[in-house]
């Protein structure tokens, strides 16, 4: 028989991995709307535009949901920092070039895109 501790210790470690997995589910919808609008404005596949999120992720040393935060804030009026802008650019032109010879230069860090947090 599982003691009061064990039991409570379980309850709790259950508690986490379901509040672990809700923000995953949570973050994969906003990549997938930031995909949705990267193709609209660049004209590309799904699949190029995952490929156009992670190289900005990857050359901006920002990471991905904050991406696709500002991505999907965006199209509603919502800042697009400049980074990330010049970031999108490069990486549209490098997925359908598909060369990868092409990268995206910035020095900048995530503080310095943080997009405003939807209430």
């Amino acid at each position: 028989m599982i003691g009061h501790d064990e039991h409570a210790d379980r309850v709790t470690a259950l508690q986490l991995e379901v509040e672990q997995l809700r923000r995953a589910v949570d973050s994969h919808a906003l990549v997938d709307q930031a995909i949705g609008v990267v193709i609209t404005v660049g004209g590309l596949r799904p699949n190029q535009g995952w490929e156009v999120m992670k190289h900005i992720s990857q050359h901006t040393n920002v990471k991905l949901r904050e991406v696709a935060r500002c991505l999907v804030q965006w199209p509603a009026g919502g800042p697009l920092p400049e980074v990330v802008r010049r970031a999108l650019s490069h990486a549209v032109d490098h997925v359908r070039s598909s060369d990868g010879d092409r990268s995206c230069e910035s020095d900048e860090d995530e503080e310095a895109v943080m997009c405003s947090r939807a209430s």
